[in-house]
């Protein structure tokens, strides 16, 4: 059971959920999910929007590029060590996440990605506009430690590459019971 919400009375329990770790999932070939601790919620061209920041090299990109869309999932208790660990550390394009992190997927009201249980306040959204952030604008301390060249972008948890961001429109919002 779903029990719908209007976005802006749970702004607190979300950006609370984010920084604890939420969930992006996303379905393209597969059910993906990534954690995530960046992200704005807002309005932008008269629409309720999540933005969320997603590297070049990550699985997640590559499906959000080829559906549009996405849900977030977010803890209203405490965030799962187990769920953070391999959602957080290990690539959807290696591994079964639903499988390894024993997550409980539940259909989506709208679009086609579902939503995770073990994270029930959810956002379903349709992504408006797309955008590469050029690292080069950043101040230099910034772009030093959170973009540095001197990582093979490969590796686990690599992080010289640049994010991507993604508007997203929600077009539904509510709890999972």
């Amino acid at each position: 059971m779903k029990e719908k919400i209007k976005v802006s009375e749970y702004a607190r329990q979300i950006m609370e959920g984010l920084r604890k770790g939420a969930l992006l999932n996303t379905k393209g070939d597969k059910f993906n999910s990534m954690v995530i601790g960046w992200g704005h919620l807002g309005v932008i061209w008269g629409q309720d929007t999540f933005v969320v920041y997603v590297r070049q090299s990550r699985y997640t990109k590559a499906q959000l590029d080829k559906t549009g869309e996405f849900s977030v999932s977010f803890p209203l208790g405490d965030a799962s060590p187990e769920i953070t660990r391999i959602c957080g550390m290990q690539s959807g394009r290696d591994i079964d996440k639903v499988k390894e992190a024993r997550l409980t997927l539940e259909d989506a009201e709208v679009i086609k990605t579902p939503a995770v249980k073990e994270y029930p306040l959810t956002l379903e959204c349709e992504v408006m506009y797309a955008r590469t952030q050029d690292i080069s604008r950043l101040p230099d301390d910034m772009r030093d430690a959170i973009y540095p060249q001197n990582v093979d972008g490969s590796a686990p948890l690599a992080n010289r590459d640049p994010h991507s961001a993604y508007i997203g429109r929600i077009v539904d919002a509510y709890i999972i019971k």
